[in-house]
């Protein structure tokens, strides 16, 4: 792109032979004459090529201006939200102002990233004129217009802002309202993840309906493209479709597969040594380790996402992990990991003895529920096959 300064220094390529057809003609006034007027001509008509260049990109050029009260003097970073704005943007922000020219082929999602952690979403498109208003005290709720998208999104937010302290079930039922009056925005995609993708306990099936109503646009973002094809995944493992078969090494160096554990109930614990939140869940798992060790109907492994082989088995001995643990040290990219569409840790999978997926993600008192029940189905067997003896 041509900065202002540089619409002025485009040169005329030199004619071919000029110096040549000059020394011929240099005698006559005439032709010397009208070479000039030829060679102002070229120049003039380079200049006007350029200055239109210019004027193209300044025109596509997006201005960014922006007012938050009580931010003071700080610094802001602008990221794009997937590939079609793959760079990060510094806004160096003066007595709570702050400006910035910026580019974008097409119409993106950026997000808004201010120093305590807030993230704010902003859509950019080439020729915009972005003003953002707001109070450092309220970074939720920003007013920005220059666009579509930005509109929409400032009127849900002060829409949100109406309601007090609306329940998840509120802000759920406006989002899909929002969603579904408004299939070719990139508000939606925002929402759809904010809302239903994020939660704690996504809906698949709700998830897919929201996502259905989008158009084909839409659906063509690479967001969308991502969160499709995790869905297809998912639904390859969900609860109740068959467990897929799997081969690990245990800590022992020992072979462990899915077929080894055909005739208990198998709780796989995912987790990694390097991740904080999943170690802190060890502690749950080992207070059900600790009562259910001699259960054996119940087996609990662990399957770590560690690359290190030495860190993983430290991490073992200084957890007291004593129950099973397996790792094939690729990380995410682990064939189990992949197998079993895992996203996050911590993860657990609850696998039933005749090899189907029970339940995902269960919290202690869910674990301690399905325990008893297990118990009590033992018993109900054990209590039936005695009848059937007497008889």
């Amino acid at each position: 792109m041509f900065s202002y300064n540089e619409c002025f220094f485009i040169e005329c390529p030199p004619l071919r032979n000029v110096g040549h057809f000059f020394f011929i003609i240099r005698k006559s006034r005439t032709f010397a004459k009208k070479y000039l007027e030829m060679k102002k001509l070229c120049l003039l008509y380079l200049l006007l090529i350029g200055l239109s260049a210019c004027g193209g990109k300044k025109t596509d050029a997006i201005t960014l201006s922006g007012e938050i009260k009580g931010l003071g003097s700080d610094t802001l970073y602008l990221y794009g939200a997937d590939r079609m704005y793959d760079r990060m943007d510094t806004l160096v922000v003066e007595e709570d102002k702050f400006s910035a020219t910026l580019s974008a082929d097409t119409l993106v999602t950026t997000i808004l990233l201010f120093n305590d952690g807030t993230e704010y979403p902003l859509f950019l498109d080439k020729g915009n004129k972005i003003q953002i208003k707001g109070s450092n005290a309220e970074l939720s709720s920003l007013q920005i217009n220059g666009n579509t998208p930005n509109v929409e999104l400032t009127a849900f937010n002060q829409e949100l802002k109406g309601l007090g302290t609306p329940s998840v079930k509120a802000l759920e039922e406006k989002a899909e309202n929002f969603i579904k009056d408004h299939p070719a925005s990139l508000v939606s995609i925002y929402l759809l993840d904010k809302y239903f993708v994020q939660a704690l306990q996504p809906d698949i099936e709700r998830i897919k309906i929201l996502a259905d109503r989008m158009t084909g646009e839409l659906k063509d973002r690479p967001y969308m493209q991502a969160l499709l094809n995790r869905i297809d995944e998912d639904e390859k493992v969900a609860v109740g479709k068959a467990a897929p078969y799997f081969r690990l090494r245990n800590a022992e160096g020992k072979e462990v597969t899915r077929s080894s554990k055909n005739d208990q109930y198998l709780l796989m614990q995912f987790w990694a040594s390097w991740d904080t939140i999943s170690r802190e869940a060890n502690a749950m798992f080992r207070r059900i380790y600790k009562k259910e060790q001699k259960n054996k109907d119940f087996k609990l492994m662990g399957v770590s996402l560690d690359l290190d082989e030495k860190t993983w088995k430290e991490t073992i001995k200084k957890d007291t992990l004593k129950w099973e643990q397996v790792c094939d040290f690729s990380g995410w990219n682990g064939e189990v990991v992949k197998l079993f569409a895992i996203q996050k840790l911590p993860t657990n999978i609850l696998i039933s003895p005749n090899g189907k997926i029970e339940a995902k993600d269960l919290d202690e008192k869910a674990i301690e529920k399905k325990l008893k029940e297990i118990k009590e189905e033992k018993e109900k067997e054990k209590k039936t096959t005695r009848n059937s003896t007497r008889r």
